[in-house]
């Protein structure tokens, strides 16, 4: 069994009060909070700093968790609900983000699956990049593995570098199948871990990137990410993000 945490800020510099942005007659945080319940955990709940979101959540029947307003990340917001809500520390926790309205519930029972199969620290996910301008999108989040599908980096740069592929203008000459992984905001810990992770400061790495997932990395922590078995769909982080959503869930 598992349990699901959705972190969901009203605040949002790319598209404000994102979490309430209506997608077909329901607030994007209601189509993600359906997707969760899916997967068939055991609890899912929203967490939120802020009322507006909270009231919304407890209208559509979930749970919902008021936590500080002075997290820096996701992750402090579940470690608060960890708490709250007295979940031992071997409970499998996921982590999914406020922003996916259209992710699969198949993704959130695998990751479970990897947790609860795996020494690894943490569960995450990834697909194959096919588009090359994603490679040089720093919004689209690379990682590289090893041969046993363990973590080395995630970074916003384009890694790996593709040095006989890649022209003067450091753009590909050509697109290298299967040779850039896209990482999906997803994650599947058990809730000790977590407790755990936010005593931790923000690393040097996590900094300059401004990637959570590194601060475990830098702590010598085992990261194992699996290939999607199916579209992983997108977050929602723009206009034209939601535009994309709102057509496909208009269908």
């Amino acid at each position: 069994m598992f349990n699901i945490i959705i972190p969901a800020r009203y605040a949002s510099q790319r598209l404000p009060g994102k979490p309430l942005r209506d997608i077909a007659g329901k607030p994007m945080i209601q189509h993600v909070y359906e997707r969760a319940c899916q997967s068939g955990a055991k609890e899912v709940v929203i967490a939120t700093d802020d009322r507006r979101v909270f009231d919304a959540a407890e209208a559509f029947g979930a749970i919902a968790c008021m936590t500080s307003d002075q997290h820096r990340s996701g992750t402090d917001r579940i470690a608060e609900v960890i708490e709250l809500r007295t979940y031992a520390d071997d409970e499998i926790i996921i982590n999914m983000q406020g922003d996916e309205p259209i992710m699969p519930s198949q993704l959130l029972t695998t990751a479970a699956e990897h947790c609860n199969n795996s020494d690894a620290d943490i569960i995450t996910a990834a697909e194959w990049i096919t588009d090359s301008d994603d490679i040089f999108n720093p919004n689209v989040v690379k990682v590289v593995v090893d041969d046993e599908g363990y973590a080395l980096y995630f970074s916003r740069a384009p890694i790996p570098w593709d040095r006989n592929n890649f022209g003067e203008d450091n753009r590909p000459n050509k697109m290298v199948e299967r040779s850039y992984r896209r990482h999906i905001g997803l994650y599947a810990y058990r809730a000790g871990f977590v407790k755990q992770y936010v005593s931790w400061s923000p690393g040097k790495l996590e900094v300059l990137e401004l990637l959570e997932q590194l601060r475990a990395l830098e702590h010598g922590k085992k990261i194992l990410v699996f290939d999607t078995p199916c579209d992983p769909g997108f977050g929602v982080d723009t206009e034209e993000d939601l535009a994309k959503v709102i057509a496909l869930l208009n269908q």
